[in-house]
Order: C-alpha cells, then structure tokens, then sequence
C-alpha cells in the first residue's frame, strides 16, 4: 500500500503520522493538564533588571528609562526565571510526561522556539505570577537532531492579577538520531560535504548581505541621531526613528566574549571551533567565528580583523581572524 493509499484508508494522517498510536493517544492525554500553578516571580519588576537586559541586549530606547519607564516587552520571560534554586511550583502532570517521554527512550532535549504575545506593559514594581499548562504534545516527529514528541507549554503572566501577557515555549524530546562512524580513508571531500544553513535574508538586512557579496560589512547609521546599530533592525533603538543609511566598518575588532562549540555536532561543522561576539571598531558588536588560533587559544580581549570565507559556491560570510598569540 502506497503512503497516499494508506493515508486515505484511516491509518495515517495527510503528513504520514500514524493516526492511532496508542502511545501518542496517552501522551495527549495530559494537553490541558497544569504545568505550573500559583507560579510567583522571585523579584517584582524592577529597574535594575531592565537595565542589566538594556546592556547586554545594546537597547538603549529611552522607553526603558526613567520615572515612566516600563520593561522591554522581550522580558516577559524573564520575571517568571526561578534562577539557579529552581522554582517549586511545576506540577506533577509535567513530571509525569517528561517521565513516559524518557522511559520510551526519548531521554534528550531541546528547546526549538518560543511565541509572545503582550497585553500590557510590565513597570517597576508590578508584582508577577503565573500559570503554565501542556497545551500540545506532537505526533511522533522525525528531525536532523533524532525522533520524538514536540512539548508545547503555555504560560499566562499577570501583573498584579492582571493579564499580561502569554509565552508558549516548546521542546523536543528525542531519541538522538545514530553517528555515522567517521574513517579517514572515506572522509568526505570538501565538494561532497553539507552546505552551512543558509542566513535568513529578508527585507529588513538584505543590504547587509548584499554588502557581504561585495565584501563589505555594513552598519546601520540612524539618519536622525547617527546612532549605529547591528544587527540590522527597521527602526533605530535609540530614537525610534526609521530613517538610516550605512556606514563600512573598518574591520579592526576585539573578542569581547566567545564560547567554544562542542556538542550538539551539526552537519558542515567541526567541533570543537569558537564562535566570538567581535566588538567592532565603532564600537557595535556581531557574532561571527573566530579564524586563525586553535580554539583553545581565543581569548578576551583579543584583536580580530574582519575576512570573509567562501563556505561554498553561493554563499561568503564574515568571520574574524585572530594572530597567532600563545
């Protein structure tokens, strides 16, 4: 029987999951069910975290400031952390399902996206709790990463027992899809191997990666306060105006932070490699790989100088090379 015969006999739906998997129709059994009731946010909001999240996000909207200010809207999040102590407030349901998902061998975790939706702003000293529940639990799935079962969780803030806002977070727990054991004697030539992902080009930065095809690496210059910015965004963070041009940058930098990639293995990368977040000259910061030094031997504070890297016939990015410092 072919797929679109057994679709259209009963047994599989149109995406070609199976339509009566006993052990999906028990996972599903706990959608509706509480993940976390009576959640209370460990600290009100509070201008000291605004302003920790303002500088490491680069935000300098003046919104986010001063006596009327009130939290950037991406914080929702935030107020519900529990923090390295954890919170006490997750329900049994969520434990029962995170245990049924691990005992049928899909033991590993991922987080895959999240979705926002904000009702009203959050201010200095609102006080914060909320509540979670399963909403969805997928059909068996089949990923790069391995086979599993989507978790989508929904939570409502409120501030001050009002509504404000909604976060659903959504995870995949998997069986980790096998190696291929790897022989040098039938490595993969550099034509034969995976092509890195391709950068999501849209209408807001296709002049970045237009200026990239040139090699040139372009910044955002608001046209009203000549405040740079990157990544490329519509609208300045400054003053909120959305008229710009674009300045070339120098491509003399430093490694202001950088993490060195291990695991998860990805086709098309060799781990271990570092991947830096490079301080620009003028002073924006961009996270691209760091070239030249082992990755052992990145450091803070290192100088980088802007080249770019022909990754295969269609696509060059920017990456930064390091000197050879011990």
């Amino acid at each position: 029987m072919s797929p679109d015969q057994d679709a259209r006999a009963g047994h599989r739906d149109p995406r070609g999951e199976p339509r009566d998997d006993p052990f999906h129709q028990r996972l599903k059994t706990y959608e509706g069910r509480p993940a976390a009731v009576g959640g209370t946010g460990k600290d009100p909001v509070n201008e000291p975290m605004i302003r920790h999240w303002c500088e490491a996000m680069g935000d300098t909207n003046p919104g986010y400031r001063g006596p009327d200010a009130v939290a950037p809207p991406t914080m929702l999040q935030a107020w519900t952390m529990g923090g390295l102590s954890g919170h006490t407030d997750r329900s049994g349901a969520y434990d029962e399902l995170s245990g049924l998902l691990d005992a049928a061998g899909y033991t590993s975790v991922v987080a895959t996206d999240c979705e926002q939706e904000y009702l009203r702003p959050l201010r200095p000293g609102d006080a914060i709790t909320f509540d979670a529940v399963i909403e969805s639990v997928s059909p068996r799935k089949t990923t790069k990463l391995g086979t599993g079962h989507f978790v989508t969780t929904r939570m409502d803030v409120r501030a001050d027992g009002e509504l404000a806002g909604t976060h659903r977070f959504r995870i995949l727990k998997y069986t980790p899809a096998a190696r291929p054991e790897r022989r040098e004697e039938t490595a993969p030539r550099a034509a034969d191997r995976p092509r890195r992902p391709r950068p999501v080009v849209n209408r807001d930065n296709a002049g970045f990666w237009e200026g990239v095809a040139g090699h040139r690496l372009l910044v955002q210059r608001c046209a009203d306060c000549a405040t740079l910015r990157f990544p490329w965004l519509p609208g300045c963070n400054a003053c909120g105006s959305r008229e710009w041009d674009t300045v070339e940058a120098s491509g003399e930098g430093t490694v202001y932070s950088y993490v060195v990639m291990h695991h998860p293995p990805f086709p098309a990368f060799d781990p271990p490699y570092a991947v830096g977040l490079v301080e620009l000259a003028e002073g924006v910061r961009i996270v691209s790989n760091i070239v030249g030094v082992p990755y052992d031997k990145v450091r803070i504070g290192m100088p980088v100088r802007l080249e770019f890297l022909k990754a295969d016939e269609e696509l060059e990015l920017p990456v930064f090379r390091a000197g050879g410092e011990d």
